[in-house]
């Protein structure tokens, strides 16, 4: 009977011992918010930055420079600055929708519900990144699947009835610093994707993030997004009627 209350009570101990053992983020609310954290470092209250994007295909290569300006996770406008004849080329995302504006036909184009999956200023990136990226901390139930000393590996799976692309999608987010290291897409097959990279780490005002993000297609390796961030400044004090169709048509 001794040993088998020392034996319960020393179970006991190795179960408090491992509970204490795992440090933050390990419940599931912790890691909610870690996503939620990841996804929006580049929004602040609102924010306002210039870009270079450089696409890489099979048959072609673009570089772009642009202007953007957001407000929270559901208003954002980005402008083409270079290369001279693409300049005022516009998307603006108000919420769920998006727009693009074309300034050599004067015309503003909304993104039809068929056509969110289309890329992005010829990207890798599409339009339906725009509209759900920053919402994944609400449309996904996230798991601890490894710890390092430098690093979570995080799952997140879709909830029930969500409105996702993504079947499966897996966070690497660093310690210290705490930004995120890599980010893997899989199918509703379980197949992988695409994976973004995360890269020169610096901070900006009192934030610590990556200025260069590369976008990688699994099936395509030889072909590449990459979007670096030349400045970018937090709270800057616009409001939502920023985000009007008439500003997307300003130059």
């Amino acid at each position: 009977m001794l040993f088998r209350a020392l034996r319960r009570r020393f179970s006991h101990l190795l179960v408090l011992a491992l509970a204490v053992a795992v440090p933050a983020p390990a419940r599931a609310t912790d890691l909610q918010q870690l996503i939620h954290d990841v996804e929006q470092q580049y929004m602040g209250v609102s924010s306002h930055s210039r870009m270079e994007m450089e696409v890489a295909t099979e048959h072609w290569q673009r570089h772009l420079t642009m202007e953007a300006w957001s407000l929270g996770r559901e208003y954002f406008l980005v402008r083409i600055l270079e290369p001279p004849k693409e300049r005022g080329v516009a998307t603006l995302k108000v919420q769920h929708e998006v727009w693009n504006y074309l300034p050599k036909v004067d015309r503003v184009i909304k993104v039809p519900p068929s056509m969110m999956g289309g890329a992005w200023m010829g990207s890798h990136i599409t339009n339906d990144d725009l509209v759900k990226a920053n919402h994944v901390d609400v449309d996904y139930t996230f798991t601890l699947l490894a710890e390092t000393p430098q690093l979570w590996r995080i799952q997140g799976l879709p909830k029930p009835d969500a409105p996702v692309v993504w079947g499966k999608i897996v966070y690497e987010v660093g310690k210290t610093p705490r930004v995120p290291l890599r980010i893997v897409y899989y199918d509703e097959a379980g197949a992988q994707v695409r994976q973004i990279v995360f890269s020169d780490v610096r901070k900006i005002g009192s934030r610590t993030l990556p200025l260069t993000m590369t976008v990688q297609p699994t099936d395509k390796p030889d072909e590449h997004t990459v979007l670096h961030y030349d400045t970018i400044d937090f709270d800057i004090g616009i409001k939502t009627d920023y985000f009007s169709l008439q500003n997307l048509k300003a130059r």
